[in-house]
C-alpha cells in the first residue's frame, strides 16, 4: 500500500512584487508601487505540492472560506495531485493575504493580513474531532512552527493530543522548525511549544537560522542537544546538514552549485519533501539528506516557491519498505 503524508498548516493568497515593475506616476521612490502579481503561497503547502511531485500520497489539511480565492486553491492543489479531501470549508471566511516587496538590492520584505484567516480556527471547528482522528490513518503527519504559530494554546494542546494518539498506532509525526517570530507573541510561549513538538516528534528537520533565533549563542552541538528526537537534521548556513539516527552520526554536504541561485523561497520546505519522499522510499537518512540538497538546490535556481513541473528531477526509484516501517 502507498505510503500517506497529512500536511497541515495554512495556504495564503500571495501579493508578489512584479520584476522590473516601475513606480507608477505621481510616486516619489519612498513610496514603492509598481505591479504585483497574485499567487498561492504556505510552507507546507509548498512541501505537500512536492510530495505530490515525487509520488508520495499526501493530503493537505486546512481550513478555507466559501470564496472565489479559496475555490482556485482547491483546483489548484487538486491539479497537482495533493488531496484536498480533509479541507474544512468555513462560509463567509477568506484566507490570508501577504504581500512580498522587493527592494533595489532584491532584499523580500514581508506584510501580512491573516488575523482572521479561516485556517486559524481549525482546531475549533465542529468537524475537528473527526479530522484530528483522522491522522492515525496517514504514516506521517508533517507540520511546522508556522503551523503551530497559527492555532492558540488549547488549539496546539488538541493538536498534539491527537498526534499522540496517531504515533501509538505506527504513524510518525516529522516537525520541521521553520520559525518566524512575527507569528509568536513572543519568543518565550515559542520555545515552550519548540520544546512539547521536540518531546512529541520522531524526526525534526530544522536549521541554524531557526534555533539561533530562539537560542541565541549556542554551539551547534548545544542546539542539537536540546533535540531529543531520535532522528534529526539539522541544516547549517552553508549547504551542510549534521545527521543524528539510530546507530550514528553524519555529515552530508551539498553538490557544489553549478547554476546561479535566483530565489532561496521555499529551499527548506523541498529539503523536507524530498527527505519525506526518500525515507518513506526505504532510504537511509543520509540517502534522504541527499535527495534533500539535491531537491533545494535545484528549487533556488528558479523564482517563487514551486518550479516548473518540467524543471523537477528524474525520478529515482527506492528499495520497497513496508509503509508503517519505512521512517523507522
Amino acid at each position: 500500500m502507498m505510503a500517506s503524508v497529512a500536511c497541515i498548516g495554512e495556504c495564503m493568497v500571495e501579493l508578489r512584487q512584479a520584476q522590473g515593475a516601475g513606480q507608477s506616476a505621481g510616486q516619489s521612490a519612498g513610496q514603492g508601487g509598481g505591479l504585483y502579481s497574485r499567487g498561492l503561497g504556505g510552507d507546507t503547502l509548498n512541501t505537500a505540492v512536492y510530495l505530490a511531485r515525487l509520488d508520495v500520497k499526501v493530503d493537505y489539511l486546512t481550513a478555507l472560506g466559501d470564496d472565489a480565492l479559496s475555490d482556485e486553491m482547491i483546483a489548484a492543489w487538486n491539479a497537482e495531485g495533493v488531496g484536498t479531501r480533509r479541507v474544512a470549508r468555513l462560509p463567509g471566511k477568506l484566507p490570508g493575504l501577504y504581500m512580498i516587496q522587493t527592494d533595489a538590492k532584491g532584499e523580500r520584505q514581508f506584510f501580512h493580513w491573516r488575523d482572521s484567516a479561516a485556517a486559524r480556527q481549525l482546531m475549533s471547528l465542529p468537524e475537528t474531532d473527526e479530522l484530528l482522528n483522522s491522522l492515525m490513518s496517514y504514516d506521517v503527519v508533517y507540520l511546522s512552527a508556522i503551523t503551530l504559530s497559527i492555532y492558540d494554546a488549547p488549539g496546539r494542546e488538541r493538536l498534539f493530543a491527537a498526534i499522540k494518539r496517531a504515533r501509538l498506532l505506527g504513524t510518525r509525526f516529522v516537525f520541521d522548525t521553520n520559525f518566524r517570530a512575527r507569528g509568536w507573541p513572543d519568543r518565550d510561549v515559542a520555545r515552550e511549544v519548540f520544546a512539547a513538538a521536540f518531546a512529541a516528534a520522531d524526526i525534526v528537520l530544522t536549521s541554524t537560522e531557526d534555533l539561533l533565533a530562539l537560542y541565541p549563542g549556542e554551539s551547534h552541538e548545544q542546539l542539537m542537544a536540546r533535540i531529543p528526537t531520535p532522528e534529526l537534521v539539522f541544516r547549517l548556513a552553508e549547504p551542510v546538514s549534521l545527521l543524528r539516527f539510530p546507530g550514528g552520526t553524519s555529515e552530508v554536504r551539498a553538490e557544489p552549485m553549478t547554476k546561479p541561485v535566483v530565489d532561496t523561497t521555499a529551499a527548506g520546505d523541498s529539503f523536507a519533501a524530498a527527505y519525506i519522499a526518500a525515507r518513506l522510499g526505504g532510504s537511509e537518512p543520509v540517502e534522504a539528506a541527499q535527495a534533500g540538497h539535491r531537491l533545494a538546490s535545484l528549487v533556488i535556481c528558479y523564482p517563487g516557491a514551486i518550479i516548473p513541473g518540467y524543471a523537477m528531477p528524474p525520478k529515482k526509484r527506492h528499495r520497497p519498505a513496508s509503509s508503517r516501517q519505512a521512517t523507522k
